[in-house]
């Protein structure tokens, strides 16, 4: 019983200082081994299998890794453009549960860049239908917080 994703392309997040992420990093021996690739149409995207270790109410997905999951796509997506920024502010609606123990389609793109704010905008699916969607405002960083202190 594991949460997977697809497909595990390269790990984006090493280039940018993210290796040891919860959701995506490669480094950490409890991430839950995220990868995003591009979409086709300028965003990301990944399929995310979440198991009964993520449970919130029974049988749902607890709703803060369904934000950090969003947060982590948004994330991805501006990596992929070669943008390293930090959420500034993010905003999460739960219009329906997040079911354990199948596939569900994860997404996110950029809906608008004006360097050094992008804001973004990322969904979870289940087929067509919105489970829970975000968005974001981002503010692109040069330096990691551990080289800023």
């Amino acid at each position: 019983m594991s949460a997977t994703t697809e497909p595990q392309t390269g790990r984006m997040g090493e280039r940018f200082g993210h290796g040891a992420c919860v959701l995506c990093g490669a480094n950490n021996p409890w991430s839950l081994g995220v990868a995003f690739e591009p979409d086709g149409e300028g965003g990301v995207k990944t399929l995310f299998t979440p198991d009964l270790r993520l449970q919130g109410y029974d049988g749902m997905l607890h709703g803060g890794v369904s934000a950090a999951l969003l947060d982590a796509a948004m994330t991805h997506c501006l990596f992929h453009k070669g943008v390293r920024a930090v959420t500034g502010d993010l905003r999460v609606r739960y219009p329906h549960p997040v079911p354990l123990e199948r596939p569900l389609g994860v997404r996110a793109w950029v809906l608008e860049a004006h360097s050094p704010l992008f804001r973004m905008k990322a969904e979870l699916r289940d087929g067509a239908q919105v489970l829970v969607w975000a968005q974001a405002t981002f503010c692109e960083t040069k330096e990691s917080p551990k080289e800023a202190s």
